[in-house]
């Protein structure tokens, strides 16, 4: 058995769907003058509602009350067409020899139709966490420490992927190891990686300390 329980963040960590998805909300919204690079800065990580509660309170929108199921609507034809997993992670994926699940702000239908869209979805089985399933949202650590729990380690034996702030505070909130995946930074701090083929390594100086 991994002395290490490794659990994924989904969007922007394993999969390149950040633009995707802020493209979809935009093309519904065209009140809303943000670029799509601007709404990935202001909510990468964030639920649903709070993007939605913020959007209306910036620009006045009114949604119509299926407006949400439009929009994954949308999503989900985006991602049939264009969505791709982060360069590297089905290479490191095949060779991290730790346990491992996913666990995601998203519904479970995003989060499996993604791995499935990827060719990712073999490497987590059933090992997948919603934060739609737990009632609990990053920065809150309820969703990690549930992943956790249905995975059977303690939360100091377990290391979380992630991309954003909200998703690291969540980390740090649970009591557990976090490593920040910052793809094209320059300048990096102890903690964040550039390339998912160096996360083996670095979940191994982990589990060596």
């Amino acid at each position: 058995m991994s002395s290490l329980c490794v659990i994924f963040d989904l969007d922007g960590t394993l999969v390149d769907s950040e633009h995707l998805c802020n493209q979809a909300m935009l093309d519904l919204l065209p009140g809303v003058t943000l670029t799509v690079d601007e709404m990935v800065h202001a909510y990468r990580g964030r639920k649903y509602a709070e993007i939605i509660g913020d959007l209306g309170a910036r620009f006045g929108v009114t949604l119509p009350a299926d407006f949400e199921r439009v929009y994954r609507s949308r999503v989900a034809q985006r991602f049939d067409e264009l969505l791709q997993p982060t360069p590297g992670a089905r290479e490191m994926l095949a060779v991290l020899p730790h346990a491992r699940c996913v666990a995601s702000s998203g519904p479970r239908a995003k989060i499996e139709h993604a791995l499935e869209v990827t060719g990712l979805a073999p490497f987590f089985g059933d090992r997948i966490y919603s934060a739609y399933e737990v009632g609990s949202w990053k920065p809150d650590p309820g969703l990690f420490l549930h992943a956790a729990s249905r995975m059977g380690f303690p939360p100091d034996r377990c290391v979380v992927i992630e991309d954003s702030d909200v998703g690291v505070q969540a980390a740090r909130n649970a009591s557990m190891g976090c490593l920040r995946y910052v793809p094209g930074a320059i300048d990096t701090v102890d903690g964040q990686f550039t390339r998912m083929e160096q996360l083996p390594a670095l979940i191994a100086a982990i589990e060596a300390a």
